[in-house]
């Protein structure tokens, strides 16, 4: 028998028995759609944490820190050339950081302040929530997160060219530093809502002339070489961290999240799968005597096989494509409600759920296979039955 005589023989019991098998392919939808909605909600989760902790730079960065108890934690600025010589680092911007107390108008409040260089955000995965970073020639501008603000009492729709000063410490010995009081203009702003702190552009402090750092962040030149650059640091006697670290600790929770989301897809599925294995299996009983008289006619019994299995096939596959309507319905719906809800209380949009085009292609083929095995036994019990037998069959 040639293929699409067997697919049009199977098509033709769909119609014979619609509403059953629209159930049945209904039953394998839901499934799949179960499946579908819960694992692009792993992914989701995923993609929103690791977009908001982590950039394509800043996860090729490494922060330093000194490894000398008795040196208060700073790093010389005569060792950063030294830092500068190892191989494979791409970019390194030093960094100072003070607690400060910040003034604008009548209020004052304590923050801490970072002073940097532009290249700083990018490598950390900064962005601003309003206005702008500064860059090599932007003066005077700095940018402060949301909490500095609210402390200052400045309107978050009204900061632009709010001027403010900013306390700095200088010298590196403590019993000869003093404070130098400098004027800045607020250019952009972070949001963090529970940490007051300002980042100074360094060019703006050259005067000041500090001889030492507190961090200093550097790049590598790709992903493969951040262990060995940590190596090299680690045994100049440096402490070194870096983001990555916890991208993969955060990329393994979110792996044992999608197992258990799956594991609660494949339960429904496994419940569809036996109402599969049901309607297949009493599908063979009401045809009996049809497969005997296709017997009789010459029919072998890998063709009663193969029709039986394209049925099931069949079957899992249109299942598949249903549950990925169902699915991508469902995840809109649900992304829809929650933003118009987070939108009402006064929240930002997000896009809860993200579907990998592989997995898609994976859900049609894992579909299509759920109803090869489902079908295999019933398959090879309607192409063993003895002719005569049949026959009599009622």
């Amino acid at each position: 028998m040639k293929i699409i005589d067997t697919i049009k023989i199977s098509a033709r019991s769909f119609r014979n028995n619609r509403l059953r098998t629209i159930l049945t392919i209904m039953g394998i939808g839901v499934g799949i759609g179960s499946i579908f909605f819960l694992v692009s909600l792993g992914y989701g989760f995923q993609k929103v944490v690791l977009d908001r902790i982590a950039t394509s730079d800043s996860l090729l960065s490494l922060d330093v820190f000194s490894g000398d108890a008795n040196n208060d934690g700073v790093i010389a600025k005569s060792e950063l050339s030294e830092i500068k010589k190892v191989k494979n680092i791409t970019k390194v911007t030093p960094i100072i950081t003070q607690k400060t107390q910040i003034h604008s108008g009548n209020f004052t409040t304590d923050a801490k302040v970072n002073i940097v260089e532009p290249n700083f955000f990018r490598m950390e995965g900064i962005n601003t929530e309003k206005g702008e970073l500064f860059g090599t020639d932007s003066g005077n501008l700095i940018v402060v997160t949301t909490a500095v603000l609210n402390l200052l009492h400045i309107d978050k729709n009204n900061f632009k060219n709010k001027k403010v000063e900013v306390n700095i410490l200088t010298g590196d010995n403590k019993d000869t530093q003093k404070t130098v009081e400098k004027v800045y203009i607020i250019g952009g702003v972070v949001k963090e809502k529970s940490k007051a702190v300002v980042y100074v552009p360094s060019k703006s402090v050259s005067d000041l002339a500090f001889n030492h750092y507190n961090r200093i962040k550097i790049r590598v030149s790709s992903e493969g070489q951040i262990s060995p650059v940590r190596k090299k640091l680690m045994d100049k006697g440096y402490f070194v961290s870096s983001i990555s670290d916890t991208v993969d600790q955060t990329r393994k929770i979110f792996r044992v999240i999608k197992i258990v989301l799956l594991s609660f897809g494949m339960l429904a599925l496994i419940v569809s799968a036996i109402g599969m294995f049901n309607t297949m299996t009493i599908s063979l009983l009401e045809r009996t005597q049809e497969i005997a008289i296709m017997k009789s006619l010459g029919a072998s019994a890998k063709d009663i096989w193969s029709m039986f299995l394209t049925e099931s096939i069949l079957i899992g596959f249109l299942g598949g494509a249903l549950g990925i309507i169902l699915g991508f319905a469902g995840t809109r719906f649900f992304n829809f409600i929650l933003n118009l809800v987070a939108t009402n209380f006064g929240g930002m949009k997000v896009q809860l759920f993200y579907i990998p085009f592989w997995f898609v292609v994976f859900i049609v083929v894992f579909s299509t296979l759920v109803g090869l095995i489902t079908g295999f036994y019933p398959a090879k019990r309607a192409a063993a039955l003895d002719t005569l037998e049949a026959l009599r069959y009622k």
